[in-house]
Formats: C-alpha cells, structure tokens, sequence
C-alpha cells in the first residue's frame, strides 16, 4: 500500500527519494522502487462517455469516488479506459482532468503508451507537463518488434521523458512479450520503476524477479494473489472499477502479512474477476457499472454493447456477490 513518506532534498526521475544516511558522501543514486507509491491497489479507470464525447462531469464523480475508498492510484487512458478511441486532445484532456481532480491526493498514472517511439515520447511528456506521477506504457504492438527494439523503445522514452514508467506487458493484446532478461536491463534505467505483468504466466513474475528487485503488479485480477505469493507488490485492477474496497482490502492484508485474509478475499473476488473478461475488455466491467447504476455504459467503436447471454451471465455474477443491480 502507498504509505507516505519524508522527503529528503534527493529527487530522481520524479520520485522522491528517503536520505536514510544524511552522512553519507556517495552520489550514487539508489534505487528503491518501493518509494515510487506504485503499490497497493491501482485502479485501470474506465473512459466515461456521454452521446459519443467524453462526460468531464462523470470522470470527476469518478476520481473522487476512488480517492474516497482509499484507491492506491489511478491510472487514466490506459486500454480498460479506451485510449485507442481516443485523440491526442482527448487523451491530454483526460490526463490534466484526472490530475487536476485528484489534487495530490492519490497517485495518478497517465496511459502513454504507443507503438510510435516519437508518439509515447509527446504523450508522456505531456503528462509529467501535467503534473502525473507516473506513465503506463504498454509494449508497442502490430509492429512486434524485436527484444532489442523493446529495449531501444523503452531506454528512448526513459531518456526524453522525467518521469517514473510501468512497463505494460499483455501479449494477447499485442502480440509480443517482454522477456525477463528485457526487463531486467530496463530497470537498470532509472525512472523504469515497475512492470504491469499481464501475460497470464506466474513463471514469468518469479524469472523477472530472480534478476531484478523491479516492482511487480499484476495485470489480471484474477491472478493478482498468486503474483503477490512470489513477490509481487499489487494490482493494476478492472475490477477495483466496481469494487474498489475489496481489491483494497485483499492487496492490503497480503501486503500486511494477513495471508489467510487475503485469500479469503481473493476466493470472494474469483468469480467476478473473471466474469471481467467474458468479452474484452472493458465491455463487461462497464456493463456492470451500468447494470449498478453507477455509469450509462456507453463505449466507442468497435466495442459494442455486450451480447444479452453473457449480460445474464454477469447480471448473476454481481448478484451472487451481493451487489444492488438496479436492472
């Protein structure tokens, strides 16, 4: 969980870095990726949308209501918030609206990422211009390039934006995968803080984390548990959308020692996480914001309205959890 803490005069790629040895002469920096707060619960946030344009009033309603449940961060424009739907001027527009609302109060990380270089150059520094904590940056896809061009890709970026980067890694969504040796170079870099780890493979969590001590947060809510069992530090959650005091309350007892706790949590949580993705998301998880009353539900094309047989199937998920469906 982001616990605060007291400032020394060092500051590092953004972060602010605890002087524990006001004696010490070295000038070496060092790296402790816990002191970035990208821990805990973040949630992915959806992209509010009314008549087709971006509904400012909700997105707002929306900052706030995580910031009242104790959310661990915020990460706006991210692809559960439809940042390919999205222009330049809407994504920029979104980032200063989120930053603006929160207020230093959370943690806010900005969607930057792009399979054009000079692209998720422009929008990562628009995000630091904007007062964002940090930048999620998924893997460039289509273009797949080489582990090398990831490296390059990653290292370009790091160089010409001042600003702490989540590496984003979900291959089925880009159809290339970030090795562990890839991104044990990367965190040699020193605003290369953390990794979103989506690829569905605990494996690859336990070999990045028996090269490098990088922040690991799962990238599945569904498998965020088991990636903590061997070392990871939280979740970048769908779920948290909905249930943001669960997702809260499960990360925070394994981050606190309360095992069976959190796994108690987790076993409550399973079936919901997974009914997320009976279609990709985030056409299920802004279902059921519609379906709680909480959001119209209306997505950008492509993304559609979610077929009526898997509608009930999520409509009896959220039910069997306990929550109000006001359908």
């Amino acid at each position: 969980m982001f616990t605060p803490l007291e400032k020394s005069s060092d500051e590092i790629g953004g972060r602010n870095i605890v002087n524990n040895n006001a004696e010490s002469t070295s000038s070496m920096p060092v790296k402790e990726p816990s002191l970035t707060g990208f821990t805990g619960s973040i949630v992915a946030l959806v992209t509010p949308f009314k008549d087709g344009l971006i509904d400012y009033d909700k997105l707002e309603e929306l900052v706030e209501y995580h910031i009242e449940n104790g959310t661990n961060g915020i990460i706006p424009c991210g692809t559960t918030g439809e940042s390919p739907t999205m222009s330049h001027k809407e994504h920029e527009e979104v980032i200063s609206k989120v930053v603006e609302k929160a207020n230093g109060r959370t943690p806010i990380i900005a969607g930057t990422g792009s399979n054009n270089t000079s692209e998720a150059i422009s929008l990562t520094r628009y995000a630091k211009k904007a007062g964002a904590d940090g930048a999620l940056m998924i893997t460039p896809y289509y273009n797949k390039p080489t582990q090398e061009g990831l490296y390059i890709h990653y290292k370009t970026i790091a160089e010409k934006a001042d600003i702490p980067i989540i590496v984003y890694n979900v291959p089925s969504r880009t159809g290339v995968s970030i090795s562990p040796e890839t991104v044990a170079r990367l965190h040699e870099l020193e605003n290369i803080v953390a990794i979103k780890e989506a690829s569905g493979n605990i494996d690859q969590t336990s070999q990045i984390l028996k090269l490098c001590d990088i922040t690991v947060l799962s990238g599945d809510d569904s498998l965020t548990l088991p990636i903590m069992s061997v070392g990871g530090k939280g979740v970048i959650s769908v779920v948290a959308n909905i249930l943001p005091k669960d997702v809260l309350e499960m990360v925070s007892n394994f981050l606190n020692g309360k095992i069976q706790k959190s796994q108690e949590v987790h076993k409550k949580l399973f079936p919901v996480c997974k009914a997320m993705f009976i279609e990709t998301n985030p056409i299920p998880v802004k279902t059921a914001m519609r379906l709680l009353g909480r959001l119209n539900g209306e997505m950008r094309l492509p993304l559609c309205k979610m077929s009526d047989e898997h509608e009930k199937q999520l409509l009896n998920t959220l039910k069997e959890h306990g929550l109000i469906v006001l359908a």
